[in-house]
């Protein structure tokens, strides 16, 4: 595992923050977290806030399944907006991960830069959804920098930063009965690496490090693997429904035994390979898999 343990990123650090299922029944998708360990909060509805103080539907809302480190996202549409119409769109594909989020300490600056640099910018928005604490109704707070939809055809991929950390990581939501502790990596397959490597590099200002079939952006905390369909199959048994894909994420777990146990009570079908488990989403939570692992070292991509 990265040496990292910290939630946020400082100065110029880029993390993993999150990443996002698109499903079309909430109720399922959260159903089958909770089967596969999980532990999700209630659902929130995003909005976005107006110069005169008011509030306007994002377009989506989300149950979470918080870590210590990063966590990972369920969004559903919940108005016809831009935003809304993207998730509609990213279904027609198929559902499963459409979303990775990049956390930085000032997502204005980097969507300055990135700006700068010619990438097509969507406007920067502020965005927050009600959540309930122990101490009552509060808010979770984040500025979003996003490209104009279509410059990453991966999917929607997006640097933010937290406002409101307290409301985000919750003690009461960070304890995973299946022992998730981290979100490490995520596994992209694309047509033509050195292509999408150019890409994320100028949009993470990080160095792409090629390999053969692949290519890794190492992050301050996480890293992004991007890969040909025939090195994801390689890697995780996986057959891409088409490209791009983001096939898959990774998290680091407290005991591979435990979760095994979890998964096998559950019925959800899983292989164990050199150190990882892997298994397929269940159907509620699209195409895709999730890789475990104690030491991120036993990731297939990292050996």
């Amino acid at each position: 595992m990265n040496e990292c343990v910290r939630r946020l990123p400082g100065a110029e650090e880029i993390f993993l923050d999150h990443v996002g299922h698109f499903v079309a029944d909430r109720e399922a998708a959260a159903a089958a977290l909770a089967r596969a360990g999980f532990a999700p909060t209630p659902p929130s509805v995003q909005v976005n806030p107006t110069p005169d103080g008011t509030m306007t539907p994002a377009g989506t809302g989300n149950v979470t399944a918080m870590l210590d480190r990063g966590y990972v996202e369920v969004l559903f549409k919940t108005a016809d907006t831009p935003l809304g119409r993207q998730l509609d769109t990213a279904l027609g594909r198929h559902a499963g991960v459409h979303l990775v989020a990049f956390a930085v300490a000032d997502a204005a600056a980097h969507h300055a830069r990135m700006a700068a640099e010619g990438l097509p910018m969507q406007p920067l928005v502020s965005m927050q959804r009600p959540v309930d604490t122990e101490a009552g109704p509060d808010v979770a707070a984040f500025t979003v920098a996003r490209l104009s939809p279509g410059v990453m055809p991966e999917g929607r991929i997006q640097l933010l930063t937290h406002r409101t950390e307290h409301t985000v990581w919750q003690p009461r939501w960070l304890r995973q009965p299946n022992g998730a502790l981290a979100l490490l990596d995520a596994v992209i397959a694309v047509g033509d690496v050195g292509e999408a490597a150019a890409r994320f590099s100028r949009v993470l200002a990080r160095p792409a490090h090629a390999a053969e079939g692949r290519a890794s952006l190492v992050l301050d905390r996480g890293r992004v693997e991007l890969a040909t369909p025939d090195t994801v199959s390689a890697w995780l048994g996986l057959v891409p429904p088409g490209l791009p894909f983001i096939g898959a994420y990774a998290i680091a777990v407290a005991s591979l035994g435990a979760l095994r146990g979890r998964l096998a009570s559950a019925g959800i079908a899983f292989t164990v390979r050199d150190g990882a488990v892997i298994a397929p989403f269940p159907d509620e939570l699209g195409q895709g898999a999730w890789v475990f692992v104690e030491d991120a070292a036993a990731l297939p991509w990292r050996r």
